[in-house]
């Protein structure tokens, strides 16, 4: 194999010291190459902007995650099904297929007319926050939101969003997650039984006609004109549930961190709101909430000059790409002037986020919120740790404390 090595595996940046300054991990991966063999993951990892941006988009590789089922662990095996189903994880024709009609929630129409029930949502948080000077911008703002979006727009009642949430925590562990034992397997495979469940009934529910803008709307609507059965609608909206809001929250908390280690990049947004749409993308490249995606060779092929073996893996690390010097000069700094459209945080290729409209709308309808209502903010309470994933960045929780707004009499 004609592979250099990396000192450290890919799977090192688990490591608390490694996730704090994960950046720095990453740039010392990529200074052993944009494509090397991993020994401990037994697969090819990809740092450069331009071998990770290729790869995703070309079609001599498969996005099949689980090739085999019958080699997945029998705990974990009812998961695999699922995701096998989802198009996150199929090739076309099947991917275009299943895309097709998911994809008519998230047209410019739609998502921008979801703009007043976000920023609806994000003002009733900060109302309650407000007199009291505290705010946990993950658990009061971040998680409830995309939740929020996301459950309305498959027609979730309110009072069950909690479970749902519940339900996507072991799921979106296990996706994020190279090595998973029996039990968490077998948790994240009941997680997701309990959640289809729950989506099937919601789905089939015959009380009336649906609210417009919801996906049951969408399903009774164009299911036949796609050719999908019901099982894979039910495993692509358990896709939008789990993906739609765990990345957009982590999204948020890293951008909201971001910008209170860069106090005069936050006040210069406060002072230009215009340039909130530019600064959405720059933090997405700056502190991706995605940062892996996975590919596997279909026969022997070249990359970046290696040779990479039918069925071997390549991981392509989204956050790496995002940092590369090549293109994005300076990368470490965080720039609002930065010319837009050439990082991978929503991925790239015929997998290119489908809610990644719908992401950078909630994005800036948050920040400008916070910015402009939360002026004096700071950090308070525990130093801000990361959830363990390799495939999602996201913070367990982010404390700010800022000025109180007085109530009315």
């Amino acid at each position: 194999m004609n592979a250099p090595t990396a000192p450290l595996s890919l799977l090192s940046a688990l490591r608390p010291q490694h996730q704090d300054r994960l950046y720095d991990f990453y740039r010392d991966l990529r200074d052993t190459g944009e494509l090397f063999w991993d020994r401990t993951l037994n697969a090819w990892v990809a740092t450069g902007h331009d071998v990770v941006s290729s790869t995703a988009s070309d079609p001599r590789f498969s996005s099949v995650r689980y090739p085999d089922l019958a080699a997945v662990s029998a705990e974990l095996r009812p998961l695999a099904t699922v995701l096998s189903r989802q198009m996150l994880y199929s090739d076309a024709p099947d991917h275009t297929r299943l895309r097709s009609l998911l994809s008519r929630a998230f047209t410019p129409r739609a998502v921008a007319a979801l703009s007043g029930r976000i920023a609806g949502a994000v003002d009733l948080v900060l109302a309650r926050a407000e007199p009291t000077g505290r705010l946990d911008v993950v658990a009061d703002l971040a998680r409830p939101l995309p939740l929020a979006v996301i459950c309305d727009l498959l027609g979730v009642p309110e009072a069950d969003r909690s479970a749902l949430s519940a339900w996507s925590d072991p799921v979106a562990a296990a996706i994020g997650s190279s090595r998973l034992d029996a039990e968490e397997s077998l948790a994240a495979s009941r997680a997701m039984e309990q959640m289809l469940d729950y989506l099937r009934d919601v789905l089939a529910r015959d009380d009336g006609p649906p609210a417009p803008h919801t996906l049951r709307a969408l399903l009774s609507a164009g299911a036949e004109d796609t050719g999908q059965d019901f099982d894979e609608l039910l495993a692509n909206c358990a896709l939008l549930l789990v993906a739609g809001h765990e990345t957009t929250t982590h999204f948020i908390g890293n951008a909201v961190l971001a910008l209170l280690h860069h106090p005069d990049a936050a006040d210069r947004l406060r002072a230009r709101p215009e340039l909130i749409p530019g600064a959405v993308e720059e933090l997405l490249r700056y502190d991706s909430p995605v940062q892996l995606m996975l590919r596997r060779a279909r026969h022997d092929l070249d990359l970046a000059g290696r040779t990479v073996a039918a069925g071997q893996a390549v991981l392509l690390v989204c956050g790496a790409a995002n940092r590369d010097p090549a293109v994005f000069p300076d990368p470490d700094r965080l720039d609002f002037h930065r010319p837009a459209g050439r990082h991978v945080a929503f991925g790239y290729g015929p997998h290119f986020c489908l809610g990644a409209a719908l992401a950078r709308l909630e994005g800036a309808v948050v920040l400008e919120a916070l910015l402009t209502r939360l002026p004096d903010w700071k950090l308070t309470g525990p130093a801000p740790t990361w959830q363990r994933s390799l495939n999602f960045r996201g913070l367990t929780g982010l404390e700010v404390s800022f000025t109180p707004t007085p109530t009315g009499p």
